[in-house]
């Protein structure tokens, strides 16, 4: 059984702007996925924690979505009795948790980063080498980027700890992200009720 690989996580203070500016529309995607090889069509397939579709309508991966708000169960039925959900996520009383399939051709592109003051979950990736115009290099981000690369933005749940978040991944294959829960007022509560019973 192969150890799992620890990802960092980038913590960015300031969201760029214009980091995902052009949007992708349902019309573009199709007309892009149908000229797209094999490999290309993987990463954004039925299934694919990057697919627009995942969620059952057209949705751009670079706008954020509160998955936890959602069962995966609800949102994935369609995926796993076609047997092609590669993707799921829970949450326990202590933590949030997300794992998703990768491929081997794009896991080591992954690059796992906090945004947005900790609001923002943004896991991304470039597939092809940059454009160049002259001397500059343009940011994959800021043009068509789903012809260079990859993302999914999440909404943090507002109780996730988004600073001791941990990445892996897992039997070289799965990504796994573990986001603990911020500990609550109740067991500091508790711990006053308990105070006030005695001084009774």
């Amino acid at each position: 059984m192969a150890t799992p690989k620890q990802l960092e996580v980038h913590k960015e203070d300031h969201s760029t702007p214009s980091k995902w500016s052009v949007s992708l529309g349902e019309e573009v995607f199709r007309r892009f996925l149908g000229q797209a090889n094999s490999a290309i069509q993987k990463v954004f397939g039925d299934g694919s924690l990057f697919s627009p579709l995942l969620f059952g309508k057209f949705f751009d991966p670079a706008d954020a979505f509160p998955l936890w708000e959602f069962e995966s169960d609800l949102l994935l039925s369609n995926l796993r009795i076609s047997g092609k959900s590669s993707i799921d996520w829970s949450q326990t009383d202590q933590e949030y948790i997300l794992q998703a399939e990768l491929l081997e051709a794009w896991r080591n592109a992954l690059q796992i980063s906090i945004e947005e003051g900790g609001k923002v979950l943004e896991i991304s990736g470039q597939l092809r080498e940059q454009q160049r115009e002259g001397k500059t290099t343009v940011d994959w981000r800021r043009v068509n980027w789903w012809e260079h690369g990859f993302v999914r933005r999440l909404e943090l749940p507002e109780d996730a700890d988004s600073s001791r978040m941990e990445a892996r991944i897992k039997n070289d294959l799965v990504l796994e992200i573990k986001i603990p829960k911020l500990e609550t007022n109740q067991s500091s509560e508790s711990k006053s009720k308990d105070n006030s019973d005695e001084d009774a």
